[in-house]
């Protein structure tokens, strides 16, 4: 077998999230990753546009009179066109409101990773059911195995606050705690030895940050969620009215997540092994890119009693793509 033909057999590590999906491969250098929006958005279509996105190698495909353009060029022409950019998946599960979100998803993720050989091991991310709701997650799972199956491949499935842990905390022997804060949901795991005590999600995260932030300043949440991710940062002194209501509901998100987590793990104190030693907690996910998001969690978690001891808590190396890198040592431990 040649050297490429090992390179393309290599398992996959994929994070399907409400806002990004991104790939996490084996490099000679650690890992390579990509990310694309998981977004489309709707223009007219003419033959001269879609001749002007080929030639541009803009991905997108032609549906009766118009054309949809996916991945990270959506929020280019949704910025242009001042429209908010339509998606696959809301709260962190399939979107019952876009009958095409599993031929959307189909696409963007088959760009992402190309041609694979038959029988290609892949290892996708799922989110955890909500705190103290009922919710069935076996349609997006097997939905989402199906597209992949579709693709040719040999897919698993992990949680992703436990991929967290995969890609974070080798160094306490995936002891810890990991939680992602997504577009979606944020997801909260707690593991013992790589073996998963408790997992649970909450509502609050990214995308209701964007909502709610557009709703009082009248901007779109497109907007919204690229500032949130390249220019804020919490430090609580903010130099207009829109980056003071971006604090107020990234605090309201904060104390959301710490609250579930306070109520979790009381709740499972008596039947979760006993912690011998103070444990790590580690933030990733889009919606912890801020400058300052680490320091303001610590100090909204310090505020009240934990259940558990913490050593530290810690930022992700790249809390866009650790969910992926997660779900790759997954893969990768099953090969």
């Amino acid at each position: 077998m040649s050297k490429n033909d090992k390179n393309r057999n290599t398992p996959i590590g994929l994070d399907v999230g409400t806002s990004r999906i991104v790939t996490a491969r084996q490099a000679e250098q650690g890992f390579a990753c990509e990310s694309q929006l998981n977004a489309f958005v709707s223009i007219p279509h003419s033959r001269m546009t879609e001749s002007a996105l080929s030639r541009e190698h803009v991905p997108h495909v032609v549906e009766g009179g118009s054309i949809v353009v996916h991945g990270n060029e959506s929020e280019r022409f949704a910025d242009l066109l001042h429209t908010e950019l339509r998606r696959p998946m809301t709260r962190g599960l399939l979107n019952a409101g876009e009958p095409d979100s599993f031929k959307l998803i189909l696409q963007i993720a088959g760009s992402m990773l190309g041609e694979v050989p038959s029988g290609q091991k892949v290892c996708f991310t799922v989110p955890a059911a909500p705190l103290d709701a009922e919710q069935d997650l076996t349609y997006h799972e097997a939905t989402l195995r199906q597209i992949l199956t579709e693709m040719g491949c040999e897919a698993s499935s992990i949680n992703e606050g436990l991929a967290v842990i995969y890609s974070e905390l080798a160094d306490t022997n995936y002891t810890g705690i990991g939680v992602s804060c997504g577009g979606g949901l944020c997801n909260v795991c707690f593991a013992y030895l790589s073996v998963p005590v408790l997992s649970f999600s909450i509502p609050k995260a990214g995308d209701f940050i964007d909502a709610s932030a557009a709703s009082v300043s009248g901007e779109l949440a497109n907007r919204i969620r690229t500032l949130k991710e390249e220019s804020f940062f919490l430090n609580g002194h903010f130099p207009d009215k829109l980056h003071q209501v971006l604090g107020v509901y990234y605090d309201e998100m904060i104390r959301a997540v710490v609250a579930g987590m306070r109520e979790a793990f009381a709740a499972a104190n008596r039947r979760a092994p006993k912690v011998v030693r103070p444990i790590p907690l580690v933030l990733s996910g889009g919606s912890a890119l801020p400058k300052g998001f680490r320091e303001r969690f610590e100090k909204i978690l310090q505020e009240g009693e934990f259940a558990v001891p913490l050593s530290d808590i810690r930022l992700a190396a790249d809390p866009l793509t650790s969910t992926a890198k997660g779900a790759l040592v997954a893969a990768l431990s099953e090969a």
